[in-house]
């Protein structure tokens, strides 16, 4: 396995942390009652992520923040490994991401500013690097 692969894998296994991260507390704060309800807007006098503390709500931005650049760095891997262009320099980068996500989650939390924003971009542009690397 490359790489890259691995830090996908371990990037996949980091968004489900990061769903436990968010749905346990917001369970405890909300109850069963509204968290398994189909959430239909007449029955909830607003969004069940508007009903949450404020660091449940960031938790829960971030881990939607995560599927976002999740499905960008799964194609920066998928370009790279199938291209049969990895190297150091697309590990680093991918090592970088999985970082910078990791970062990501009490930076959010704790509402770090603007550290939240610069650990997203160093992820963000690790994950432009690979793939302007797979075109080199």
């Amino acid at each position: 396995m490359t790489h890259e692969l691995l830090v996908l894998t371990l990037a996949g296994l980091l968004q489900a942390v990061q769903l436990i991260l968010y749905a346990v507390p917001a369970n405890l704060e909300l109850g069963p009652g509204k968290t398994m309800s189909p959430r239909d807007p007449e029955r909830l006098s607003k969004p069940l992520a508007e009903q949450v503390s404020a660091r449940t709500g960031r938790l829960s931005r971030a881990y939607q923040n995560h599927n976002e650049a999740l499905l960008l760095f799964a194609i920066a891997t998928a370009v790279t490994v199938i291209s049969d262009q990895s190297n150091w320099f697309t590990a680093a980068c991918a090592w970088v991401y999985l970082g910078a996500r990791i970062l990501y989650i009490p930076a959010y939390a704790n509402g770090w500013v603007p550290g939240r924003s610069i650990v997203f971009g160093i992820g963000w542009l690790a994950t432009i690097l690979m793939l302007l690397a797979a075109l080199i």
